[in-house]
């Protein structure tokens, strides 16, 4: 029974952080989404929340290396996902300051929370598949 209520309450752990990965990228296809025009669709807003719910699933609460291994190397995929979590939610930040703020920054700094936001959900997803392949 005790066994069942710790899955129970890693998977409600993990649901929510896939939720809070879709409404940071939901705040940041809204940015990105009104800063270039191009990008102003529902699909793209789908998408940037797709990527946060994977990433945020996938890349906070890795599993990390063994004790023993701990000591003779640096673990990769915690270090990756690390800073992927780091990137995306510093872009989600500059994305909700923008909109809250009403602020009309430079359509560089819309490209950069964009790829900025890619890749760390990029490196949150590789480092959490990364550690979930492990033996």
């Amino acid at each position: 029974m005790r066994f069942r209520v710790r899955k129970t309450a890693h998977v409600f752990e993990r649901l929510g952080l896939a939720m809070a990965g879709a409404a940071c990228g939901l705040f940041v296809g809204a940015y990105v989404g009104s800063a270039i025009a191009p990008l102003t669709t529902q699909g793209f807003l789908l998408l940037m929340m797709g990527l946060g719910i994977v990433g945020f699933y996938l890349g906070i609460d890795t599993p990390q290396l063994p004790f023993d291994d701990a000591h003779s190397t640096i673990d990769a995929a915690e270090l990756l996902s690390a800073a992927g979590t780091l990137c995306a939610t510093l872009t989600a930040l500059a994305s909700v300051a923008v909109i809250v703020l009403r602020l009309e920054p430079h359509i560089g700094i819309a490209w950069l929370v964009l790829f900025g936001w890619i890749a760390g959900v990029a490196m949150q997803i590789v480092g959490g598949a990364k550690a979930r392949m492990r033996k």
